[in-house]
C-alpha cells in the first residue's frame, strides 16, 4: 500500500504556524530573518524560531527551514551558521536552492536533511537523481509538470518528491524568472520578487494608432493553483509531500486551506461550502489546475478587479 503523503503548510509568522498545526498539517515550512525566498514575510527571528519548533513538536509536526536564496560567497559562512543553530534546535530539514550552500551544509552537518527548493527547477528524473548525488533527500518539483510526468519521475527515482498543490503560480519557470530583477532590481532568487507579472499591461498595435490601443489587463498573471480534486491521484503516485504555497498569507487563509486539504487527504470529500471557502479566503481570478492535467488554456486571469486606467 502506498504511504499517505505528508501535508506541508506555510508559516510566515507564529500565528500562521499555529493555525496550520491546528488545522491538521503534518509539517510546516518557514523562513528565518535572512536567506529566505520570502524576505517580506514576517519570518522567525531568534526566540521566535525556538517557540515555533517547540509548539510544532508538541503536536508531532515537523518544521522545515527555508534557506532558499542564491548566496554570495561572503554569505555562505553566515548561512551555514544559521543552519547549524536551527539544526541543533530541532529543525527537521532545510530547503535549499544554492548548491554551494548545500555542499557546505553537508560538510559541516552530514546528518542534516536537505530538500532541493522548487527554484532548482527540477523537472525530470535525471534532475532528481543528480540532486540526490549532491546530498538531497527530497526534491520540491517544478510547478510546471503534469500528472503523467510526475508519475514517470516517481518510477525512476529513489528519493521523495514534493509537489505544490495550492497557491500562487509563476508565469515563468520557478527559479528562472528575472523580470523583477530587470524592472526594479529586486531579484526573486534573493527573496525580493516585486511580482511585476501581476501588473496590468496592454498589447499595442502601432499600425492602429495609440488611440485604439487595447485596455489594460493582467496579461502575464496566472490564476492560483488548486488541486484539491486530484488528491487521490496524487496520493496514489507515491509523492512524499503535498505542499501549500502562502508564507505571505494570514492565519485565516492557512487555516481554511490546510483544513480542506487535510479532509481530502484523509478520504473525506470536501463539501461545497468548504470549496467555496477556498475561493473566499484568497484567489487571483479563480483557481486553475495549472499544468497538472496538461490543459493550459484557462490558466491566465481574464480581468482585474481594479484595472489601471492610466
Amino acid at each position: 500500500m502506498t504511504p499517505k503523503p505528508e501535508l506541508l503548510a506555510p508559516a510566515g509568522s507564529i500565528q500562521t504556524l499555529k493555525a496550520a498545526v491546528q488545522a491538521g498539517a503534518d509539517a510546516v515550512y518557514l523562513g528565518a530573518g535572512k536567506f529566505s525566498a520570502r524576505a517580506y514575510a514576517k519570518n522567525f527571528h531568534g526566540g521566535e524560531l525556538v517557540q515555533a519548533i517547540e509548539y510544532a513538536s508538541a503536536y508531532g509536526v515537523k518544521v522545515y527551514l527555508a534557506v532558499n536564496t542564491l548566496m554570495t560567497d561572503r554569505e555562505l559562512t553566515e548561512a551555514v551558521e544559521l543552519v547549524g543553530c536551527a539544526y541543533e534546535l530541532g529543525v527537521a530539514a532545510f530547503i535549499v536552492q544554492d548548491l554551494g550552500l548545500a555542499k557546505r551544509i553537508k560538510e559541516s552537518y552530514p546528518n542534516a536533511e536537505l530538500h532541493a527548493s522548487t527554484q532548482t527547477t527540477a523537472k525530470t528524473a535525471y534532475d532528481v537523481n543528480m540532486l540526490e548525488r549532491l546530498g538531497f533527500s527530497r526534491v520540491v518539483m517544478a510547478r510546471e509538470l503534469s500528472l503523467t510526468q510526475l508519475q514517470e519521475i516517481v518510477r525512476n527515482v529513489n528519493i521523495g518528491l514534493e509537489v505544490f498543490v495550492h497557491g500562487a503560480l509563476c508565469s515563468s519557470y520557478s527559479g528562472q524568472c528575472l523580470m523583477s530583477s530587470f524592472i526594479g532590481g529586486r531579484s526573486a532568487n534573493r527573496g525580493k520578487c516585486a511580482q511585476p507579472c501581476r501588473l496590468p499591461y496592454r498589447m499595442e498595435n502601432a499600425a492602429r494608432g495609440a488611440g485604439r490601443a487595447a485596455k489594460y489587463a493582467p496579461l502575464l498573471s496566472l490564476k492560483d493553483l488548486c488541486l484539491i480534486d486530484y488528491i487521490n491521484q496524487l496520493a496514489e503516485t507515491g509523492i512524499a509531500s503535498l505542499k501549500i504555497e502562502g508564507r505571505m498569507k494570514g492565519e485565516d487563509y492557512v487555516s481554511a486551506v490546510v483544513r480542506a486539504y487535510r479532509k481530502a487527504l484523509d478520504g473525506v470529500t470536501p463539501t461545497a461550502k468548504e470549496k467555496e471557502n477556498l475561493l473566499n479566503v484568497f484567489n487571483r481570478g479563480g483557481y486553475t489546475d495549472g499544468y497538472f492535467v496538461g490543459d493550459k488554456r484557462d490558466m491566465y486571469m481574464k480581468a482585474l478587479k481594479n484595472p489601471y486606467r492610466g
